[in-house]
């Protein structure tokens, strides 16, 4: 047997030990936080952190953190003190980032402002407080498309809402008057193809979209909550900046 052979055999065997080392910690994490609190919800993922003996424990979105045993469990964010960089909130960032291409957007109502050049989506309840402040707010954006996704989480009659604005004759013109003027939708009478609202409620539970507004931006950032005007100015240059 060769010395090169020997030398490649050895890191494999290395490679595989550490594998199933890892396998094996990772294991006994998971057991025993699922053992020990039984009301945690189910655990997706369980990883090395950037720090030496702790293990990110990830639940959907949201980021945990745990020791080699699983005996404590930590919430909180993890600074990287060299760079001042939160590594947490970089690791939410790319968790719940949505690939702007891949969106239906036939299935949202369209709004263009100046030349449309940037583009953003927006998922929003008709009877969403802040979706309307945003809404406002929006006029003072310039040379932007804004997809809006209509989003009926709030309950009570949005449903309906969207359903009237949808179903408008000018959706966007109603969508508007309604967040802006307050002035009511007419009501759907007639047949109207609405499931666009069934698949927009699907897309938001796909990506775990649980508040209204929820900003997606060109470059795959995702913002929860309302922004003003010259917040979404700052997201829409760094979505068109070089990588």
């Amino acid at each position: 047997m060769t010395r090169p052979f020997q030398r490649a055999l050895a890191v494999c065997a290395s490679a595989l030990v550490l594998s199933t080392t890892a396998f094996a910690q990772e294991a006994t994490i998971r057991k025993n936080l699922e053992q020990r609190l039984p009301d945690l919800p189910r655990i997706d993922e369980v990883s090395k952190s950037p720090v030496p003996g702790l293990y990110e424990v990830r639940i959907g979105s949201e980021i945990f953190y745990a020791d080699e045993q699983g005996n404590h469990l930590i919430q909180g964010s993890i600074l990287d003190t060299r760079t001042r960089t939160d590594l947490t909130q970089a690791r939410i960032d790319k968790l719940t980032a949505i690939d702007f291409a891949a969106l239906p957007l036939k299935d949202a109502l369209v709004w263009k402002q100046g030349t449309g050049a940037r583009k953003m989506a927006v998922f929003a309840d008709p009877n969403c407080g802040y979706c309307k402040r945003f809404e406002k707010d929006l006029v003072n954006v310039k040379d932007v498309t804004v997809y809006t996704f209509l989003f009926p989480m709030l309950g009570g009659d949005s449903p309906e809402k969207s359903r009237d604005i949808w179903c408008s004759k000018d959706a966007m013109k109603a969508w508007r008057e309604w967040m802006i003027e307050g002035k009511l939708p007419p009501r759907s009478m007639g047949r109207c193809d609405a499931g666009a609202l069934d698949r927009n409620i699907a897309l938001a539970r796909k990506h775990r979209v649980n508040g209204t507004p929820a900003l997606i931006f060109e470059n795959g950032t995702r913002v929860p909550g309302a922004l003003p005007a010259d917040e979404v100015e700052k997201q829409l240059v760094a979505a068109r900046a070089k990588p």
